[in-house]
């Protein structure tokens, strides 16, 4: 199993350039030397190219929020895997809940993404999840396995350990409200059986899973002692820099 924890910081639609710059430096100083974790985070598009060069060189990598599935084209207002790669950018959120159900995005769409960011070693954090409905009618394990499936149609499994899967549950996100960490654990350890059905359970068990949903450094800690769970990917509270932090010290390991 991987021992070094993946702490992944979402800023979602926030934060100043300004603030960007400060952030980035802080914590690239902060983490200078270390190597028991494992962080990012995913600064809005505009601020990407600059983010980059701050934290080139550190132990920090850089994920875009969000890419369009065609490398260029007459798409205006999306942004490409190609451009946030040339910018620094080494990752990517594909599938965010945010993106499926306020944008709509659908898992053959997904999929597309997820091969396009391959294609130019842009690597996928690829996000699943279930709403509140789905889960209260008993559909997790549904919801799950056509998200997994369906984002990975035609994935090989040489591309595939590249990949990361989150899985976050629609309901826990912004809401306060955390999946109970056997619970989390419990749909982590269905993931990896469905991508040890699909491929190998030597590439499932070295898969990076994190888990996303109204993480702080409260509850950090415990949800990193649950044995499927390798990291975190972290909304709201990756926003100001010393939540963040907190909840990197609280998971790393000596």
């Amino acid at each position: 199993m991987i021992k070094k924890p993946f702490v992944m910081g979402n800023w979602k639609m926030n934060l100043t350039l300004n603030q960007g710059r400060e952030y980035a430096g802080v914590l690239k100083n902060r983490l200078q030397g270390r190597s028991e974790i494992r962080c990012g985070i995913c600064p809005p598009f505009v601020f990407l190219q600059e983010i980059c060069e701050i934290l080139k060189g550190s132990s920090v990598c850089v994920a875009a929020q969000n890419i369009h599935c065609e490398k260029n084209g007459a798409y205006t207002g999306e942004v490409s895997a190609l451009m946030v790669k040339e910018v620094g950018c080494t990752h990517v959120l594909i599938g965010h809940s945010e993106r499926r159900h306020i944008f709509h995005e659908t898992d053959a769409f997904i999929n597309a993404k997820i091969k396009t960011a391959l294609s130019v070693n842009l690597l996928p954090i690829f996000c699943i999840g279930e709403t509140l409905e789905e889960r209260e009618a008993g559909r997790t394990e549904e919801v799950i396995q056509n998200q997994l499936k369906g984002g990975l149609r035609d994935i090989r499994a040489d591309q595939l350990k590249e990949l990361v899967i989150a899985y976050e549950p629609v309901w826990a996100i912004g809401t306060g409200k955390t999946a109970f960490p056997g619970q989390a654990n419990e749909v982590h350890g269905f993931i990896r059986n469905i991508v040890t059905g699909e491929y190998t359970e030597n590439l499932a068990r070295n898969l990076y899973l994190l888990y996303g949903g109204s993480v702080k450094a409260e509850n950090a800690k415990e949800l990193m002692t649950q044995p499927e769970i390798n990291g975190l990917l972290v909304g709201g509270a990756s926003i100001q820099f010393e939540s963040f932090f907190k909840i990197i010290e609280a998971v790393s390991q000596d």
